[in-house]
């Protein structure tokens, strides 16, 4: 049979096609997957910098990419790891993180690498030191990404282990053989790709007493209509340490700062705080965005201090804000966890949220006041999600139009009310 060039109509025609086209054509779609993920990859990243997957409650782009997708929550956090890596993301004040891949990212484009590949490399990347250079990083990228055009996974691993010893000669830290004598070390650090976070060295009594504590907290959520919890365990242990901070920052019965509970400081300008743009500054960290602020304002012992046009103090607040413990009895009683439908977090982890917020004249009332975890309480200032008090004085929430055409409110069957 003379070869035949041209494409068949229907699967079922490839028959008719001489070997070299059927390999020829396996390329070219390979190559128009790559390309079609790529692209998908981008979505993806403009809906994270918008902070819409907010919108639809999901806690985190893995969560998104798990029930959008129905994959396994391995493939969703890679997928979503992908994301993080080759593009932009949102700063913690507001601007943008430069990717942590740039020049994969771009192979990606073309169609010239895939997805383990594509994890092989930022794998490599996320492992050097924030101390090397970033001229010497982009170079180490190049060679591997000039690699992966030709090489699979496992080359590319092995040739990041060699970019690694060049990068990091002296490499981790020999390991401590007697653990029970290591003296407890703490360090805050700033990642690459402009995330906050922890490295620490326990003893065996304060690991053993931590892991603990958070077990239980880092359990998974109860399946609500046959949708089971989507995070991984990294995920659930943080969240689960999230609030066990909370709960220690925010608790009258434990030490804190001259007898009282922890206190954050918070700094805005003026004309900011009245046009709610801008960003604020928060003690310890740096910048952040103005709605963020006002979910720290929400339950913690927040200080808001008011600057003035020329940087001069005009107010500092007196945690006015916070409930009293007989509010937060009582919402207790009426809300007996986080009110937002379908959720399960019991009230130790939830802060009380003001429905009309503070900065809009909101008073610290029963009925301006409702209990919400901390993923409900950001999706809450984050998105169009509405709550409001009904007539019989219980919190019924609204799903923006959307989600909900309708606009049917919505109430928390999951806790018994008394």
């Amino acid at each position: 049979m003379a070869s035949n060039d041209a494409s068949p109509t229907t699967p079922a025609e490839w028959w008719r096609v001489d070997t070299a086209t059927l390999h020829a054509r396996k390329q070219e779609l390979e190559i128009q997957k790559r390309q079609i993920d790529a692209e998908q990859d981008a979505i993806l990243a403009e809906i994270n910098a918008r902070g819409v997957r907010g919108c639809s409650g999901h806690s985190t782009l893995a969560a998104l990419i798990f029930e959008d997708f129905r994959v396994t929550d391995k493939e969703a956090s890679a997928r979503a790891d992908r994301v993080l890596a080759l593009h932009p993301g949102p700063g913690i004040g507001g601007g943008t993180v430069p990717p942590l891949a740039p020049l994969t990212a771009a192979a990606a484009a073309e169609g010239a690498i895939g997805g383990s590949q594509i994890d092989a490399i930022i794998r490599t990347l996320a492992r050097i030191p924030a101390t090397v250079a970033e001229e010497d990083v982009r170079a180490g990228e190049k060679i591997l990404v000039d690699l992966a055009r030709h090489a699979g996974p496992r080359q590319i691993a092995r040739a990041g282990r060699r970019l690694l010893d060049k990068l990091d000669p002296d490499g981790k830290e020999p390991r401590n053989e007697d653990p029970k004598d290591v003296r407890p070390e703490m360090r805050f650090v700033q990642h690459r790709d402009g995330t906050l976070g922890l490295k620490a060295t326990l003893d065996l009594e304060t690991y053993a007493r931590l892991k603990s504590d958070l077990d239980p907290m880092a359990k998974p959520h109860k399946a609500i209509d046959g949708v089971r919890d989507s995070r991984t365990q990294d995920e659930r242990y943080g969240d689960a340490f999230t609030d066990y901070v909370r709960l220690k920052t925010t608790s009258r019965n434990l030490p804190g700062q001259a007898g009282e509970a922890t206190h954050i400081l918070v700094t805005m300008s003026y004309d900011d705080l009245i046009r709610d743009i801008g960003e604020a500054h928060l003690d310890l960290v740096g910048p952040i965005s103005a709605t963020d602020a006002r979910i720290l304002a929400c339950d913690a012992r927040v200080r808001p201090g008011v600057l003035g046009t020329a940087g001069e103090p005009l107010d500092i607040g007196r945690s006015k804000r916070t409930v009293s413990l007989a509010q937060k009895y009582a919402l207790t009683l009426r809300d007996g966890g986080c009110a937002f439908p379908g959720c399960d977090m019991p009230v130790p982890r939830c802060t009380a949220h003001h429905i009309v917020f503070w900065r809009h004249h909101g008073d610290t009332k029963i009925d301006n006041l409702v209990l919400l975890c901390t993923r409900h309480h950001r999706l809450i200032h984050h998105s169009k999600w509405k709550v409001h008090i009904a007539q019989d004085g219980l919190p019924e929430f609204t799903a923006p139009t959307y989600l909900d055409p309708t606009r049917t409110p919505r109430r928390n069957t999951m806790h018994l009310r008394i």
